[in-house]
């Protein structure tokens, strides 16, 4: 896989019950393989920041995760904790149940608390719109109000939920946003076809645990 492929991959351990050495080993292989960033839980920001201090891998976390179900206070104060401790990428999670309940006002809201942050300390920001819960109506809407909060990135999933990233889906968020926003994929990339798959549908940036398996060419056996 080419250099390029590489460099689209957020890095990924999000488990529960992830140790140290598991974070160390992640943020080696991150730099080995100049992937675009390690994808990590608030706890790990300021150790994985420290580990890739010099290096071109950029440091990303959740905010509001993997439930989305925070208020957009509880979810500013978490970006803010988390970029002031080394993060230059935060990952998300809409309300799922106020976007469903046709509550735009809300959902807009959510995220611009979390884009307004994270100008302030100049993070991205992705948004996660957990596309297994929602209909194709609900995806759209859900982007519209990403773009419209000023979001840098639209995002699939969390990998928690009842399902990942489909070719489908990619396609229908870049239709929606534009040429100009970011699609991140989520769970279900799975080997170099899928991949290759997921960037032809519109994909700029791929979150996988399974980075080291895509690069080297092999079908990974899991996968965020």
């Amino acid at each position: 896989m080419s250099m390029n492929y590489a460099k689209l991959i957020d890095h990924t351990l999000l488990k529960a019950d992830t140790k140290k050495d598991a974070i160390v080993k992640l943020c080696q292989e991150a730099k080995q393989h100049h992937f675009a960033s390690v994808c990590v839980n608030p706890t790990w920001v300021e150790t994985a920041a420290q580990l890739l201090q010099g290096s071109d891998v950029k440091v990303c976390t959740v905010i509001g995760f993997p439930l989305g179900a925070n208020t957009p206070e509880t979810k500013a104060f978490e970006a803010q904790d988390a970029i002031t401790k080394g993060a230059t990428e935060v990952d998300m999670v809409i309300n799922i149940g106020a976007l469903k309940d046709g509550n735009d006002e809300l959902v807009e809201r959510d995220i611009r608390a979390v884009v307004e942050t994270a100008a302030a300390g100049r993070a991205l920001v992705k948004v996660i719109i957990e596309t297994s819960l929602l209909t194709d109506e609900e995806k759209v809407r859900a982007c519209q109000l990403a773009v419209k909060a000023g979001a840098d990135f639209v995002k699939t999933s969390t990998g928690f939920s009842t399902g990942g990233a489909t070719v489908e889906d990619i396609a229908l968020m870049r239709k929606t946003v534009g040429p100009d926003i970011g699609v991140k994929a989520s769970g279900g990339v799975r080997d170099e076809a899928g991949m290759k798959a997921m960037v032809e549908a519109g994909a700029t940036r791929i979150g996988t645990s399974s980075g080291v398996s895509l690069v080297s060419g092999q079908a990974a056996t899991t996968d965020y």
